[in-house]
């Protein structure tokens, strides 16, 4: 009896510390997704496209120009080398641009609080994270929306900072409980910074905010000097309105967060069909064309400072004028603007993963993973709205930004590829598993060894069997996200400053969160 019973003993043990090998992390360089890995194999447009539509961007930046830059933008600008018209337009020789994009900073690395985070932007890597202005809450338990608040904004902060395959935070919703703009943008940085130490992006619609929120920021890092050495935070500055016109109000705050040291994110976000060209390559050369105007815009205020290439068209469903997010056609512009970043080598971004679908059901899964694995595909370095939005940019779920990690996972192995080696290529497994070997590859120690290294596993999808399911309850994905996210909430954020800061900033700013 004792024998007997050893071995089992032993076998269960074995079992349990493999297990508890498997579940424990694994270092960075070892996990077989993980932030910045390099895409680049997906490309939509030829290389005689790509000529074609930069050449149009140039003819249009120099016979069209751009409309209403504010009076400081006219002077930067024509300091540079544009030219204004006598009808108000700004054009922009050929030389200027080429000039600007080979002296344009190709070095960028967007900073976390945590240097954990960093981002290096450079070449095809490839980072996903959320984004947007969504004015709704998707409540999943009454399959309804209502007003989203600082605290849901927080709360997603939270969830993101918790989600390996979430690599920053973009403001992806307002806070519609505070009515003063003032009020309202300093709690975002706030509310934001509060829930993560990764890297978080937000805007400002008037420039007198920007130095109370730099004052914030300096007090979160320590100082002035600590926050231009690392800028955790960056704008998105929707310094257009298309087609073509300057947004004179955010050409403002662009100057001002340039001054103060925060990385820009240049924003074009054309509709095709509306606001910009139907054709998707028309829509992308007016994005380029918008984006190189900024990009000189921003090298005139300060050469060098960090841009991020943002062409954001979107696309319409021509038969109703609404936008359609969720799209095969916003799939294939999002890809076609990441080409023309890596044509000029310039760090860029985009929009993916935006759901149509109200809820996160099977639409919302296509739409989602078509737009987040073509834009991993195509070399994106910053993949926005990745994950959580709904409505076509209208409704947050926190639900599907816990779902979207897993989505984005998967999205994720398909950017890293199959690399094949001498060992990868398995001959000698093969000829040890078929000549006089077991005959399957269950227990090859090759197996056991690349498990963890080549698979990744979903933290929420459902993988059992019918029967397996059933015994279990038969569990509902959306449920699961619920309790994990109960879970992450039911933790104070990490994120959250010392007491000292704490006291120091509530002292200072009208903090509307509770302490």
């Amino acid at each position: 009896m004792t024998t007997a019973t050893k071995p089992s003993t032993s076998r269960a043990g074995g079992r349990a510390a493999r297990r508890a090998a498997r579940a424990a992390p694994l270092a960075d360089h070892l996990r077989p997704v993980r932030a910045g890995m390099s895409g680049g194999h997906y490309a939509p447009l030829t290389q005689a496209g790509m000529d074609r539509i930069h050449a149009a961007a140039l003819d249009a930046l120099e016979q069209i120009g751009l409309a209403d830059a504010p009076e400081s933008g006219i002077a930067h600008l024509t300091r540079a080398g544009a030219i204004l018209g006598t009808d108000g337009r700004l054009r922009f020789p050929r030389g200027l641009i080429e000039d600007t994009i080979a002296r344009a900073n190709r070095s960028i690395t967007l900073m976390g609080r945590d240097p954990a985070h960093d981002m290096d932007l450079s070449g095809t890597r490839v980072h996903y994270g959320t984004a947007g202005a969504a004015v709704n809450i998707v409540d999943v338990a009454t399959r309804s929306y209502r007003d989203s608040t600082l605290q849901d904004l927080h709360d997603a902060a939270r969830i993101a900072d918790r989600l390996d395959n979430i690599h920053f935070l973009q403001r992806p919703l307002v806070a519609r409980d505070i009515v003063e703009t003032m009020e309202l943008e300093l709690n975002t940085v706030y509310a934001c910074c509060a829930g993560t130490t990764k890297h978080v992006g937000t805007s400002f619609t008037d420039a007198s905010v920007v130095p109370e929120a730099l004052a914030m920021l300096h007090m979160i890092a320590g100082g002035e000097d600590q926050w231009r050495e690392r800028p955790f935070v960056s704008n998105s500055n929707c310094f257009v309105v298309p087609p073509m016109k300057f947004a004179s109000e955010s050409c403002e705050v662009m100057e001002a967060c340039i001054h103060g040291g925060m990385p820009i994110l240049l924003l074009s976000a054309g509709q095709a069909g509306a606001t910009a060209p139907a054709p998707i390559a028309g829509a992308i050369v007016q994005a380029v064309a918008e984006c190189l105007a900024g990009l000189v815009y921003v090298n005139a205020v300060r050469p060098g400072h960090p841009a991020i290439f943002g062409t954001w068209p979107f696309v319409s469903d021509l038969r109703t004028g609404a936008m359609s997010g969720g799209s095969g056609e916003q799939a294939l512009l999002t890809a076609g603007c990441a080409q023309m970043h890596r044509y000029y080598d310039l760090p860029g971004g985009a929009a993916a993963g935006i759901a149509d679908a109200k809820l996160p059901d099977m639409q919302a899964g296509w739409e989602q993973a078509m737009s987040n694995v073509m834009a991993g595909m195509s070399g994106l370095n910053m993949v926005y709205e990745a994950a959580g939005m709904h409505a076509s940019l209208l409704g947050f779920c926190l639900e599907s930004l816990i779902l979207g990690d897993d989505l984005i996972g998967q999205a994720l192995r398909c950017v890293r590829g199959i690399e094949v080696t001498e060992d990868s290529v398995s001959l000698e497994t093969i000829r040890a598993t078929c000549m006089g070997g077991p005959g399957h590859y269950l227990a090859a120690q090759q197996t056991l060894d690349v498990m963890q290294t080549e698979y990744i596993y979903p933290a929420i999808a459902d993988r059992l069997s019918p029967k397996a399911w059933y015994e279990m309850g038969k569990p509902d994905l959306i449920e699961r996200a619920t309790a994990r996210k109960e879970a992450i909430l039911a933790e104070r954020a990490t994120a959250r400053f010392d007491p000292v800061t704490d006291a120091a900033l509530r002292a200072r700013f009208d903090i509307r969160l509770p302490a």
